[in-house]
């Protein structure tokens, strides 16, 4: 059989990554041809009137890789790299994330082409309602539920889902996640990837026998996920010596004030060197990948891990907060070198489990309380990085490849029960 391959450097990076784990498996071809392609994948133009009476036309994405567990499940971003390629291997990464994670989702992303910073709030509510407008036959609570992703948040998905309502003239909360806690949202979702990642990485350390306060992590990006990666890491007592944004990177071998950290983004959101001398005693260095510490939490985006870069990482252990951090060729030299690595559809998926919490919380008209949601997030976190951490163990594998094992054979199992539609 011949086999998909891509340009695309995380499309080619997922369907090496399944091919590899199919092979070891023993998967049939069959059940090989089938997972290494999406089940549906649509592409839709989106022209949008601007503040000064110009027109602009964006092209948006929507791709479901696999319903075979439940409806797709993932992400709208909003990021001049987006395109067909990228939401399709990040559709196939929330399969195996779903089905890692033990909940009823199959696995699904979506995009817009553009670039949000330099558009207006009105820009960016007009293009984001056109979207929604454009992939309102594929969304429903048992067929595909988006949530938010890179540069989208709780007002996307409200003028999202307002939109779709509007056009089907009833209100269906469960066909999003993500929303804000006054509008049919839940407590606790908008931390629940950091509080994941935080979790796996304690859970990790533990692991290796190492406590929370002997341990210093760096991590990359101080956006929603990595924040509150570095939140609950420091409350764990993690030293946490070095974070970056958009401005820079930033190091400090006493630890830095994760507190006051958080009140800089608050009063001026993603511009830690705006508050620079605030955050304590504390100075910018190249890049926060290069840190001298012992983790390091890359929660940013995919591939700044690469042939490049992996051989100047200081770090032995990794936790993968972002969606494909490190490249096949910098995996390659992160192992040669000893350093272990939590993948990221194991470390970074409180959020879809978040998710699932919210949708099931919408489809029953319940609302739990943050400590009900923290607790119940965290106790599966912790359950799944147990079930990777020993079935690596058993198997003599990285956990990369135990993880994907393990998620894609409960998919395959599902497939075969199920049959081929004719």
């Amino acid at each position: 059989m011949q086999r998909r391959n891509s340009q695309n450097v995380l499309l080619s990076t997922a369907l090496n990554e399944f091919y590899g784990a199919a092979d070891e498996m023993g998967l049939s071809e069959k059940l090989v041809s089938i997972l290494s392609h999406s089940e549906r994948r649509v592409h839709v133009s989106l022209p949008v009137e601007m503040d000064d009476g110009s027109v602009q036309v964006f092209d948006g994405y929507r791709v479901q890789h696999s319903t075979a567990l439940g409806p797709s499940k993932g992400g709208i971003r909003y990021d001049l790299g987006v395109d067909m390629d990228e939401c399709e291997a990040l559709a196939m990464l929330m399969t195996w994330k779903c089905s890692l994670a033990g909940i009823p989702y199959g696995g699904g992303k979506g995009g817009i082409c553009c670039d949000p910073l330099n558009m207006s709030k009105r820009e960016k509510e007009r293009l984001t309602r056109t979207y929604g407008a454009r992939i309102e036959p594929l969304l429903g609570r048992w067929n595909d539920v988006p949530a938010p992703d890179m540069n989208s948040g709780s007002q996307e998905m409200v003028w999202i889902l307002d939109t779709v309502c509007k056009m089907r003239g009833k209100l269906e909360p469960a066909i999003l996640t993500g929303k804000p806690v006054t509008y049919w949202g839940s407590f606790g979702r908008n931390e629940a990837t950091g509080r994941g990642v935080a979790t796996c990485g304690l859970e990790f350390m533990k692991a290796l026998n190492k406590h929370p306060d002997t341990v210093t992590a760096a991590v990359q990006g101080f956006g929603n996920v990595g924040s509150y990666t570095a939140k609950v890491l420091n409350e764990a007592g993690v030293k946490v010596v070095a974070i970056s944004d958009i401005t820079g990177s930033y190091y400090s071998p006493g630890g830095i004030d994760i507190r006051k950290a958080f009140e800089v983004i608050h009063n001026n959101p993603k511009k830690l060197l705006t508050g620079f001398e605030q955050i304590g005693n504390c100075e910018k260095i190249d890049d926060v990948l290069f840190a001298d510490c012992e983790f390091l939490f890359p929660c940013a985006r995919d591939g700044v891990i690469n042939y490049d870069t992996a051989g100047k990482i200081k770090a032995r252990y990794i936790v993968e907060g972002a969606n494909g951090p490190v490249t096949p060729e910098g995996d390659k030299i992160l192992d040669e070198s000893g350093v272990v690595i939590v993948p990221d559809f194991l470390a970074n998926s409180g959020g879809v489990i978040g998710s699932y919490f919210e949708w099931a919380q919408n489809l029953q008209g319940e609302f739990w309380s943050e400590e009900e949601y923290n607790n119940k997030l965290i106790k599966i976190m912790k359950n799944n990085f147990r079930l990777v951490w020993d079935y690596a163990e058993a198997k003599h594998v990285k956990m990369r490849r135990a993880a994907t094992m393990a998620a894609i054979q409960k998919v395959a199992d599902v497939v075969e029960m199920r049959g081929i539609f004719l």
